[in-house]
């Protein structure tokens, strides 16, 4: 976004990355009087969370950036981040990169020229003007990335929904084979074990074979996969339902290969691991 008042001219830019709550960060001149509160209820209004950031300079006619350096304040700002830098190593905590950016913005660092002799407040309401547009094309572009972010998801939806078919369709030979084993097993046990209850065994080898059974996973899955299209095509904010749900996808998966003891269905579940996985990526993006 770019903007001209008298022998001012703008330019700004929002960029956000998603989070759970709202984090703000304004890095715009600190003379202008009344410019950060009323940039923050703008933005507050428009923009419910996530990591945002907002950023203004400032050019006056012919070329020349609103203020300059002031060699000593320069001197001190870069002396207080290594400080913070040097401290924050000692304990541990690790910190993002200083831009420019975040130098310029320390109180002090540029020079006010005798600005605060000036009038600011037609300069400050041209610029509000303009952050209704800035903030229509973030919405914009944010729109174009959540449908392309909806059906990157719905495509992996579908490829869960496609795996657990494929589940369904081994049950019978793993039930056989399950089978065969248990009948084996009874017949070793029968003939190794002197005075084993023939009932009791069965009876103990009929429990395994009903805890080995995966019918209630690839039930729940297929629930699963049919919550998740609701969500995904309901309006609003919908990252945390779906950020729960896919903990939920996972845990059946877990619950699958454990209960497996069948290598074409391990494959399978490994599978829905693995996009199960991709899933829980991509809705970290999602708001």
């Amino acid at each position: 976004m770019g903007g001209r008042h008298e022998d001012w001219s703008w330019t700004a830019e929002i960029r956000a990355v998603n989070g759970r709550g709202f984090d703000l960060k304004l890095r715009i001149p600190d003379w202008i009087e009344g410019l950060e509160p009323a940039l923050r209820g703008l933005l507050q209004q428009r923009i419910g969370r996530g990591s945002v950031t907002f950023s203004l300079r400032l050019m006056q006619e012919g070329g020349a950036e609103a203020g300059r350096l002031d060699p000593e304040g320069l001197a001190r700002a870069l002396d207080l981040v290594r400080r913070v830098e040097e401290a924050a190593e000692r304990c541990g905590v690790p910190l993002d990169r200083v831009t420019p950016a975040d130098i310029l913005s320390i109180r002090g660092v540029v020079e006010s020229g005798g600005r605060e002799d000036r009038e600011t407040a037609p300069l400050r309401d041209a610029v509000l003007a303009d952050v209704p547009a800035l903030l229509d094309a973030f919405d914009a572009m944010r729109d174009a990335e959540g449908a392309h972010l909806r059906d990157l998801l719905s495509a992996q939806v579908s490829h869960v929904e496609t795996l657990v078919a494929e589940a369904r369709a081994l049950e019978p030979d793993r039930a056989r084979k399950l089978r065969a084993a248990l009948a084996e097993s009874l017949a070793r046990v029968l003939e190794t074990a002197a005075g084993a209850d023939p009932d009791r065994v069965a009876q103990e080898l009929a429990l395994l074979a009903v805890k080995s059974d995966v019918a209630e996973e690839l039930d729940r899955l297929a629930a699963h996969v049919a919550a998740a299209r609701a969500l995904l095509s309901e309006k609003g904010a919908k990252g945390r339902k779906l950020d729960f749900l896919t903990q939920e996808f996972n845990r059946e998966a877990n619950t699958l290969c454990a209960k497996s003891q069948f290598a074409p269905l391990t494959r399978v579940g490994l599978d829905l691991k693995h996009v199960i996985d991709q899933m829980r990526e991509q809705v970290q993006n999602v708001e």
